[in-house]
């Protein structure tokens, strides 16, 4: 009874900000939450469809932007633990939901009365004197129904549902396969001597992860989501660099006698054949058209064009590169050819050669607690003029999430900011932000809760965390999707926050980037955590004069991964693919990225991105989104940086905006004409 009757998600939070209650919240209440969430919603819904009133914005659009909201909470909450802190109550729950969800979603976009009402209205929307907003969101869900197959017979409708259905299953089965191999493949080392390289912080963190798992004297090294792996750059170790890399490349591959223990290769051919059958079903030649459809690039082709214009010159640059660290292993009398569990260990050997830069020498000033302080909230109150507050009083989700309240300039309330730092078995790979609490004037939300997840290993008790500088790079990024959250201004609660299209949502973070190295940013920042002195000046120069160094490597795997989920989503409902390796190589080497020693960022087994997490036939979107980033670093440039004028007019004309417009018209209005390309080009050394 108690996961009925006294159910947290059935009514709206009484903690500040909504905050969701945690120390409340226990497994049983889940499931029921979701049903009724569910029901209410449907019931909503009817109660739209079933009026004999004329359609109205109000009675229609406004209506079903009021509906759902049980269903929100549950969802908000349930699907960042199933992330960020899984066990195996979420992971059977969220396998038993995935087609619930997907069922319901379909019962009202495939609702012949709602549709009907919603087109309507856009039939006669220049009649309507819509407000901006009003008019836009009606675009919005005329495209969205239209597209997700509202105009469908009966009998293609049922064919849909039956898709969609199956595919939640299986995308939802993925993602938790490839989090059992990245726990279940994670490296143990008996013999401390074979981790020769790494700092002292490093090996304290490899030695309380193992301690975690009951394996004393011993150390672990947790995997990361991408291939390649932080330590590859300092263990000096051959051997045990070709073993992390192979358990990395392993994830998603393994199977019993039965051929089934996570197992993803049968997966990513049943999702992509399912999506271009979903594809061709809709109307489209592809899922990459189906997908780009609703995107700002409009078609495959468009992406196409971009990513086939950059992958000869990165490539090119990758070999040039490649040339010069074999030379290194030939001048040190290596007697080997490099390989790509070499090429991190040689690249920073180079890197101090030709620019006298150590990153490991780095680590001292990027402390997490320096950099979040003052480095990322400094930023932020520099730009916004925000606030960050600890708030210990206030519980998350698991005893490392840390909760942070946010202020304006002028102390008015804007919002939570939840951190959770640290790797753990029971969390996904990667780094994420997302939102708890949504900002809707309609729902009378003014504030938000928006969290960010990192997965940093965490050192023993006592001891500082001490950042990479790619980990410093990360959190600049994903806090910049916390900004965009808790900033964007929206009426209604589908344009709150990150709400807008899939290959832009990456620009505002993206940006945030800019700020890590910036003189004045890392100056307050980048401090010596047992001296207190500031990174010296030269080693700043020098990561600057560095900045393309090794652009060749980096562009090269990203594209591989980005063509690569291309290739999967442009095959047609006739093409049956049999074998995934086969097909990932001949993918690979019609594009010129078939290096060997610059592998993939992710291989098709562990590309959790395109098959499990939402980018499917959309990882393109980064360096999509990286042309406008590129262009606006140029103007804060131009336009004196780090100032609250510029912070202003970026927030008012960008990040306020949330998903109230189309982003490409935002970008004009804040630039004054579209992006150029030029600037990224000049960045990855692509010219």
């Amino acid at each position: 009874m108690a996961s009925t009757v006294n159910n947290p998600f059935f009514a709206r939070s009484t903690l500040p900000y909504q905050l969701p209650p945690f120390a409340s919240i226990s497994d049983e209440h889940y499931r029921p939450a979701f049903l009724q969430g569910m029901t209410e919603q449907l019931a909503e819904v009817g109660a739209i469809t079933h009026t004999a009133d004329a359609p109205t914005s109000e009675n229609t659009l406004v209506a079903l932007e009021r509906s759902g909201q049980t269903l929100s909470r549950v969802a908000e909450v349930f699907f960042n633990k199933s992330s960020s802190d899984s066990s195996d109550f979420t992971n059977d729950l969220e396998e038993e939901l995935a087609p619930l969800l997907a069922a319901h979603a379909d019962a009202m976009r495939l609702d012949p009365a709602l549709y009907a009402r919603i087109a309507a209205l856009h039939a006669q929307r220049s009649d309507l004197e819509l407000d901006a907003e009003s008019l836009y969101l009606l675009d919005r869900y005329f495209t969205e129904f239209t597209l997700a197959g509202a105009g469908l017979s009966d009998d293609d409708k049922q064919s849909l549902r039956d898709l969609n259905s199956r595919l939640s299953t299986l995308t939802t089965r993925f993602e938790k396969n490839l989090l059992a191999d990245t726990n279940e493949l994670a490296l143990v080392i008996a013999d401390l001597a074979e981790l020769d390289g790494l700092s002292d912080g490093e090996i304290s963190a490899a030695a309380e992860a193992a301690r975690e798992r009951q394996l004393d004297g011993k150390y672990l090294i947790s995997l990361v989501l991408p291939t390649s792996h932080p330590y590859l750059a300092s263990l000096t170790n051959r051997g045990v660099r070709e073993r992390l890399l192979a358990a990395s490349r392993a994830r998603g591959i393994r199977s019993d006698d039965a051929g089934t223990a996570s197992d993803n290769r049968p997966l990513v051919i049943e999702i992509t054949h399912l999506r271009a059958q979903r594809a061709r079903l809709l109307g489209f030649d592809s899922h990459a058209a189906y997908v780009t459809a609703d995107e700002t690039a409009k078609t495959p082709g468009a992406v196409w064009d971009l990513l086939g214009r950059l992958a000869p010159a990165a490539a090119r640059n990758a070999s040039v590169e490649q040339a010069d660290l074999q030379a290194v292993i030939d001048a040190e009398g290596g007697g080997f050819e490099l390989a790509a569990w070499d090429w991190a260990f040689y690249t920073e050997k180079v890197r101090r050669a030709k620019y006298d830069v150590d990153t490991a020498a780095m680590r001292p000033y990027f402390e997490l607690e320096s950099v979040l302080a003052n480095g990322v909230f400094y930023a932020a109150h520099q730009l916004y003029g925000l606030t960050f507050t600890a708030r210990p009083d206030l519980v998350g989700w698991h005893p490392e999430s840390r909760v942070f309240e946010v202020t304006t300039e002028d102390g008015s309330a804007l919002g939570l900011y939840i951190g959770d730092f640290y790797t753990r078995d029971s969390k996904r790979g990667g780094a994420w932000m997302n939102a708890l609490v949504a900002q809707s004037t309609l729902l009378g939300t003014e504030t938000t809760v928006v969290c960010n997840n990192l997965n940093v290993s965490k050192p023993a008790a006592g001891q500082p965390t001490l950042l990479t500088y790619d980990q410093v790079t990360t959190l600049f990024h994903e806090f910049g999707h916390a900004l965009h959250g808790l900033l964007a201004r929206a009426t209604y609660p589908k344009f709150s926050g990150t709400n807008v299209y899939r290959d832009f949502v990456e620009f505002p973070s993206q940006v945030n980037e800019m700020w890590m190295l910036w003189p004045e940013v890392l100056a307050n920042y980048a401090r010596h955590y047992q001296t207190g002195e500031a990174m010296p000046q030269q080693l700043v120069d020098r990561i600057q004069a560095s900045s393309a160094f090794n652009e060749g490597f980096l562009t090269s795997e990203y594209l591989a991964a980005a063509l690569l989920d291309q290739a999967w989503h442009r095959i047609d409902a006739d093409t049956t693919v049999t074998d995934v390796a086969r097909f990932e190589a001949d993918a690979l080497a019609s594009v010129g990225l078939d290096n060997p020693a610059v592998p993939t960022r992710y291989a098709s087994t562990y590309f959790a991105h395109t098959f499990s997490g939402g980018y499917d036939a959309g990882y393109y979107s980064y360096i999509w989104s990286e042309v406008l980033d590129a262009d606006t670093v140029e103007w804060f440039k131009e336009n004196g940086g780090l100032t609250r004028a510029n912070g202003d007019r970026f927030r008012d004309r960008l990040l306020g905006v949330g998903g109230t417009k189309d982003p490409l018209e935002a970008y004009r209005h804040w630039r004054g004409r579209d992006a150029e390309l030029q600037p990224l080009l000049d960045r990855r050394g692509l010219n």
